[in-house]
Formats: structure tokens, sequence, C-alpha cells
């Protein structure tokens, strides 16, 4: 009997960024000339849908959300934590524009970064771009499970998945202070915050999780676990 291919939901980006490891001092110098650094207060947009491309954005800290917007309806594509790049789907040259626009969560701090500078390191260091390449597919990977499992998954499932990610990817451990509010919570998993307040409850009374407030701990892993994987 063939195993059961697990696809993950989960939209926090897990591809920790090591591109800028494989510059030399020289072009380190050259790119630290040519970035400068912004602080964007909590719910700041970040980058817009539609806007001129000047630069890739490499987040130093906090944490910031990607999603597609056409003014009405609004997607969530992935997390973004520190230690991610942002505009990399606007690096070839043909693209002038951003695909997709990006909100501060918390506090969040960028690193911006000329883009034709970057477009060079590209071009003159083949290391560099392996690792910019190993982002790009990385990235890819993860939205096509999300978009799966938002069409596949049943709702538990889905918030199941989104708990089991914020615990692992985010804040890497059982007990946290959630940022996000339960409609950030309902864009994540593709449900209404009503339901996703209901759902929260009934894991809460199930003994998966408690809450107090914003401060959520993880109880029951396993069968978190095992409800994304049937959800």
């Amino acid at each position: 009997m063939a195993n059961k291919i697990q696809i993950s939901s989960c939209s926090i980006s897990a591809h920790h960024c090591r591109c800028f490891e494989k510059l030399s001092n020289e072009e380190t110098e050259f790119l630290n000339a040519n970035s400068v650094m912004i602080t964007y207060k909590k719910r700041e947009i970040i980058c817009k849908q539609g806007g001129f491309v000047s630069h890739v954005m490499f987040v130093e800290s906090g944490l910031a959300k990607v999603f597609l917007d056409d003014g009405i309806n609004s997607l969530v594509l992935k997390i973004i934590p520190d230690g991610n790049l942002l505009g990399l789907s606007s690096v070839s040259e043909e693209r002038n524009t951003f695909q997709y626009s990006a909100m501060a969560y918390i506090e969040t701090k960028i690193r911006q970064i000329n883009i034709n500078v970057f477009r060079q390191l590209l071009k003159q260091n083949a290391a560099f771009s392996k690792e910019v390449i190993d982002i790009l597919s990385a990235n890819s990977t993860q939205v096509y499970g999300r978009f799966f499992c938002l069409t596949h998954k049943q709702a538990y499932g889905r918030l199941a998945d989104i708990l089991i990610c914020l615990s692992s990817r985010i804040f890497k451990q059982d007990e946290f202070h959630l940022p996000l509010t339960r409609k950030d919570l309902a864009e994540l998993s593709g449900m209404s915050a009503e339901t996703v307040i209901r759902m929260l409850k009934k894991f809460s009374e199930e003994g998966l999780i408690s809450q107090n407030g914003k401060y959520f701990r993880i109880i029951d892993c396993d069968r978190l676990k095992r409800i994304s994987e049937t959800g």
C-alpha cells in the first residue's frame, strides 16, 4: 500500500535565508552600502501590490504577511518571520512591479536592498544565485501546498495546521503570546472570525489547547497533528 503523502497548509515560511553568507567581504560591503534599514509599525503596509519595485527586502526582525488584494477580497499567501526575503518574485528584469502586498503584523525591521545591486550580485556570484533559487523553489512549494489544503481540508484541519505552524516555526515552543487577532487567524485559515472563535473554544474544551486572551498553550500536539492530517 502506498504511503499517504502529507501536505501542509502552513503559511509560515520555513526557509531561513542564508544567501548572504555566500557573498565575499567586498560584495557584502557593496550590498550594505546600497541598502537601508526601515522600521514599520504594526499594521503598516510594507509594499503594495502593483507598486514599482526599487528594492528587495530582508526581514531583520518582526513578522509580516504577504497577501493578494483586489480591493474587495484578500488572500493571505504566507507569513514572513525574521530571516526571510520579500520581493524576490520581481527580481527578474522583465518584472518591475510587486506581485503582492505585504503588511507588518507587529513592529518589523526591514533592510531594503537596491534591486539593481541585488541583480548584479545574482549575475556575478553563482553560489548566491543558487541560494536565491532554492528560496524561490521553497516559496513555490509552500504556496502550492497551502492552496491544496485550503481547497481540500476541512475547517478543523486548517486551523490545527495554523496553530501547529505558529508553535513550531514562529515561537518554537508550546506556550506563546499570539500577536495575531482572531480575524488574522480567520484570514490564514480561510474561515470567518466567528468560526475561528467557535473552533478555538472547542479545541480548548477538548483539551487540545488552552487560551487566555492572546496567550496560547498547545496541550496535545499529537492530537492536533492527527486533526491536521485527517481534516
